[in-house]
């Protein structure tokens, strides 16, 4: 069923602003779908205590139902209202990373809708650091559930147009804030066992976390596609662009081996590459993603790169693999979720 997409574009004026999200609020109180910026990728909200606004969410993505939704907070008291209680680890991390990219697993009461949860006893939480994002959920007074704003399996969106592209006629609206930042969803952190638990590496890094909590674990379930999901992003092929995706694990002159190889046999090759590659590389179509020794660069890049390339215009991707030490193992997460090979040196 298609309906029609309100894309309420930026403005500077603040009063235009603030109508912007008056509208985009009624609408969300009317049980649509809005999309709208956060300081990783743009979220597609509904309000998640009612089950029919969160199945608007999974129509308009495609998303499968055991995939469990973040849900998005204002403040710490709608945190109250969601959870059976804070642990003070919970509270350690709100007070050290929100708002921001940090996304905290808690046991539910159930005032979320089930469909929020995938069945779970558990619910992922988080406040986000964008000013839009946080002026939407003050208006509307609610908790949103938000994954991100794509169609599922799809890179996930940066931009207002990606969104756009995605999901036109299938929501409500579209609150424009221009490119996000983070580039890279948040991380994810169950603070319902002993030791809070990695479920997903994001924009706040294992690293950062070690710094405030005397012990952090890496969920071994990341790897494993047998388990129930405990959060999203561990289940499913993820953030795949239109044509396929292979990752090149091994030096600058590996890689450019790899590539000649493929263009002597006749494909089409996009390439993205980090800037130390790129120059050394004589290769057209190539998509530079930032400084390999400056991976917030890659972070906030990825998504946009991974959506440039048409499967009109090129066979398969080749991108080159990252260090996994601080965000960086965020971005080899999603590469890794969007490839379907991989050339290594042995």
């Amino acid at each position: 069923m298609s309906m029609e997409t309100k894309w309420w574009k930026q403005r500077k004026n603040p009063r235009d602003l603030d109508a912007q999200v008056q509208e985009a609020s009624a609408l969300l109180k009317e049980k649509q779908v809005v999309a709208f910026p956060t300081e990783t990728v743009y979220g597609l909200g509904a309000d998640a205590t009612e089950e029919e606004a969160v199945q608007r969410i999974f129509e308009a993505k495609g998303r499968p139902a055991d995939n469990p939704l973040i849900v998005h907070v204002a403040d710490e008291d709608q945190v109250s209202q969601l959870v059976s209680e804070i642990s003070p680890v919970a509270r350690k991390l709100m007070d050290e990373f929100w708002p921001g990219p940090l996304t905290i697993v808690l046991k539910s009461n159930g005032t979320a809708a089930e469909n929020v949860t995938a069945g779970l006893s558990t619910l992922g939480i988080r406040m986000p650091d964008h000013p839009l994002a946080l002026s939407l959920l003050r208006k509307t007074g609610k908790p949103l559930a938000a994954p991100s704003a794509n169609r599922s399996g799809r890179p996930s969106p940066t931009t207002a147009d990606h969104v756009y592209q995605d999901l036109d006629g299938k929501i409500a609206g579209i609150l424009d804030g221009g490119p996000t930042g983070v580039g890279v969803e948040s991380t994810v952190v169950d603070c319902t066992t002993e030791i809070p638990i990695i479920l997903r590496p994001g924009g706040v890094t294992k690293e950062d976390l070690e710094k405030i909590l005397p012990q952090v674990m890496m969920d071994p379930a990341l790897a494993d596609e047998k388990q129930k999901p405990k959060s999203p992003g561990m289940k499913y092929t993820h953030y795949a662009p239109e044509s396929p995706l292979w990752l090149v694990d091994g030096n600058d002159d590996f890689f450019s081996d790899q590539l000649e190889q493929l263009k002597e046999d006749g494909n089409r090759v996009g390439v993205i590459a980090s800037d130390e590659l790129a120059e050394k590389l004589n290769h057209h179509p190539l998509i530079r993603c930032g400084s390999r020794f400056q991976l917030d660069q890659v972070a906030e890049k990825l998504y946009g790169a991974l959506r440039e390339f048409k499967k009109s215009d090129v066979d398969l991707i080749l991108c080159e693999t990252f260090s996994e030490t601080g965000v960086g193992a965020a971005i080899m997460n999603r590469l890794n979720k969007a490839a379907v090979k991989r050339i290594q040196t042995y």
